[in-house]
Order: C-alpha cells, then structure tokens, then sequence
C-alpha cells in the first residue's frame, strides 16, 4: 500500500501541475504584432510666393545744424545791453536784438561826419560859382588862363572832397548801426561770452549761432550699397529737393520717436578710412511740433515728439526703388552661398539654384521660380539627400516691409 502512495501521489501532481499550466496558457492575451510606423524629420518651410519688395539701407548719425556761425561784432565798445534770449540754448527770430554796444562815440562820428558835409557843401558850391564867373570873364578876355585853370581846380577840389565827406557820413552812420547787433537768421544760440558792461573789440567772435530751419545728419554707407538706393546727383554733387526718403528714429526719454527727411546731397569725396561714402539727409523745422490730422478737417500740433536738437544721435533707413518679383528668405535657408532647399508637393526635398539679389543682415533677397504646391525650406539642416522624405511645419508669415 505504501508503494501504491509513492507512486501515484506525484503523478496526481504532476499531472495537476500540467493541466494548470495548460489553463494558463489558454487563457493568456493574445499578443498582436504591430508594423512601426514610419517617421521623417520634421522642417519649417514658408511660401514661395513673389512680390515687389522696398529696399532698404541702414546708417546712422548725428544730428547737426545746416548754418553755424561765429557772431562777430563789427564795432568796438562796452555792452549795455544783452537779450534774455541771448544765452546758451535761447531761441531767437532773423532781426532780433541781440545786444547793444554803446553808441555815443558813434554817434558823435556821425555829427563830426555831417558837420563835414556840410562845409564840403559850402566850399564845392563857392568853387562851382568861382568856375561860372571865371568862364564869363574868359569869353570876354577879362580874365588870365591861370585864373580861369586854377577856378577849375579848385571846383575838382572842392567836389572830391565833398565826395570823401559824404562817404565818410555814410560809414560812421553804418558804424552807429552796427552798435546795435542783430540775428542774421532764425536760430538757437550754441554759446555766448559776453555780458552787460564788458568791452567788446571789432572782428573778436562773441557767440555761436545757428540756424534751426534745417537740421542735417550725415549718413556714412558703404559703395556697394549705393546701388540700393537712387542718388540722382551723385556725379555732380548739387543739392536737390527730389531726393530719396528718409526715416530717422531714436529713442530719447525711454521713448522711441521718429522723423522724416530726404536725403539733398553727397559729399565730395569717399572716406579713406573706413571706405564709406556720405549723404547728407536734410529735416525741415525740426524744432517744430508735429502736426496731426483732425477729423473735420485742418491739423493740429502734437507736443509729444521731442524736437529734432543738434548732437542728437539716430538711426537712418533710406528709401530706395522697390525690387520685382522677388522672395524674402531668412538667411538660415541659404545652403552653399547660392542654393535653398524647396520642398515639393510630395513632401521631398530639391535643391535649386537661385539669383541671389540682395543679403541684409538676416534676409536675403532672391529670384526663384517655384512649381504650384513647391514651399521654401528654412531649417538648417545638417545632412540632407536629395528626394529624402520629410514632414513639413508651415512656419509664420514673415514681413516683407
């Protein structure tokens, strides 16, 4: 009995081991097979589309006045007078006061210069009448030819001096005048050195001045830039009104403003050193206040803007011609200074050749003639063959202006 149990005990184990066994593995998931799908890099590309573009050349300058000047007094003399206006930043209008000179020794060499007249008047007339009596003796022979030649003399005498005391008027009565100093032009004054009671000499400058009808920035930019922009007057040199645009912008008072010129002239010459070539862009009143269109009509002035000062630095972009029928790329999609990728409608990549118009800063300028449904790739990549499959990402639209 006891062999029976040492037999068949572990067969009935073994035997439920593999009927449990077999109930796991029918009842085990079914495992299903799944075919990875296929992934390919993922690029932005943007729209080929072509337009006609403005271009653009950056500079940058200072911001300095058309007309300066050294106010130099004519006349000499002690100051007894000098406008409020007349101190480092004043305004002033063409034919304002200034200062005063004393005017009394002048205007005493103006009585002596008519006191003089006077008997130049009175000699030249006695001389004249001595003439006529001397010609009425003569045709009655009841005078000598030394009489009637010194009678002429003494008229030639009498009417050159006459002429000298007469000019003589007119310059001390000029003199007087200049005693009182006046603004040659509308302007600001950049510097004074004078004040009430210091004498002041002929021909010795004793402010700056200058004008604010114009203020002028010269502009450097590089030769080959200027085929970017129309310089009318480039050979010759002469200033013109018909110029091309510019906008100058600066931030002043954490505020960025903005103005508008054009550009009226070049320079003679190009810069040795840095091989630039300047244009001289003009802004009219620049001390002025805007001016703001209102709703029923007329305009109004603004107070915001700053006005346009002198030594003011800013930035310039020069208007030039537009340019047809090209795209805008970003410079990243450039590949070997004269390709881009173009992706096409079966989401593969082509290389094309372009025309390249014009590279400024980060973006090119290119003619490139695009199939319906071909966009322009602009992701740097690193290895790239031809026709490989890609997964296109449109990418924002971009400003053209």
């Amino acid at each position: 009995m006891k062999n029976w149990q040492k037999v068949v005990l572990p067969c009935a184990v073994l035997a439920l081991a593999a009927l449990g066994g077999l109930g796991l593995i029918a009842s085990a998931p079914r495992v299903e097979s799944i075919t990875p799908k296929k992934t390919f890099p993922a690029v932005r590309v943007m729209e080929g589309k072509a337009s006609d573009i403005p271009l653009w050349v950056h500079s940058q300058g200072t911001v300095a006045p058309r007309t300066e000047s050294d106010l130099v007094p004519e006349v000499s003399g002690p100051v007894i007078w000098v406008s409020p206006a007349f101190a480092s930043g004043g305004f002033f209008n063409r034919g304002d006061v200034l200062f005063r000179i004393d005017p009394r020794d002048y205007e005493a060499a103006v009585g002596r210069a008519r006191a003089d007249v006077a008997r130049a008047e009175g000699e030249d007339e006695h001389a004249r009448a001595e003439l006529k009596r001397q010609q009425g003796l003569a045709k009655s022979n009841a005078t000598s030819p030394s009489h009637l030649s010194n009678a002429r003399r003494a008229s030639r005498v009498a009417a050159a001096v006459l002429e000298v005391s007469r000019i003589s008027l007119e310059q001390a009565q000029r003199d007087l005048q200049r005693t009182t100093i006046s603004a040659p032009f509308e302007g600001r004054v950049r510097e004074e050195h004078i004040d009430v009671g210091q004498f002041v000499s002929r021909g010795g400058p004793v402010a700056k001045l200058y004008s604010t009808d114009f203020a002028e920035i010269r502009l450097p930019i590089a030769d080959r830039q200027l085929a970017f922009i129309d310089l009318p007057n480039f050979r010759s040199g002469a200033q013109t009104d018909e110029g091309p645009e510019v906008i100058l912008h600066t931030t002043f008072a954490g505020r960025e403003h903005q103005w508008i010129g054009r550009i009226v002239r070049t320079e003679g010459e190009i810069d040795p050193r840095s091989r630039m070539v300047h244009v001289v862009a003009r802004v009219e009143n620049p001390y002025g206040a805007p001016e703001a269109e209102l709703e029923g009509g007329g305009t109004a002035r603004m107070d915001e803007r700053p006005p346009l000062a002198v030594g003011l630095f800013v930035q310039a972009e020069i208007a030039g011609p537009p340019v047809r029928g090209v795209i805008a790329v970003p410079r990243s999609a450039l590949r070997n200074d004269s390709q881009i990728l173009v992706v096409d409608n079966a989401n593969r990549i082509r290389r094309r050749d372009v025309e390249i118009i014009r590279i400024d800063r980060e973006d090119v300028l290119i003619r490139l003639p695009l199939a319906q449904g071909e966009r322009i790739c602009t992701s740097p990549l690193q290895v790239v063959v031809e026709g490989m499959r890609v997964e296109p990402i449109m990418a924002p639209a971009r400003n053209e202006s």
